[in-house]
């Protein structure tokens, strides 16, 4: 199956750039977080109802961006992951059909 490398490829490298989008705004939630309240580990925002002082618009709308990004991560893994599943099981069944037909001969 000629696609199947392209397509794993493509996802990799859309994956790669998301992961990389991710790490960029996980470091500017924790950024804006700690100016906010210095000393913040990026285990306290996880929790940022332990920390009143986390309650500004600008770090929810940063935050929520992160949210968003890793809701996009978690779609395109489980995506990538049927495409490709596919790709490889529509290679299986080619090769059967190209069995039974040698058979058949």
């Amino acid at each position: 199956m000629t696609g199947a490398p392209d397509t794993r490829q493509l996802f990799e490298r859309i994956l790669s750039l998301v992961e990389a989008m991710e790490e960029n705004q996980r470091q500017k939630v924790l950024s804006l977080a700690r100016r906010l309240l210095p000393g913040l580990t990026p285990e306290d925002i996880r929790n940022p109802h332990d920390f009143p002082d986390l309650d500004d618009p600008d770090w929810h709308f940063e935050d929520g961006q992160l949210t968003g990004i890793q809701s996009v991560r978690f779609a395109l893994r489980a995506l990538s992951g049927e495409v490709l599943s596919h790709g490889d099981q529509g290679a299986s069944r080619a090769n059967e059909h190209q069995e039974d037909a040698e058979k058949a001969e």
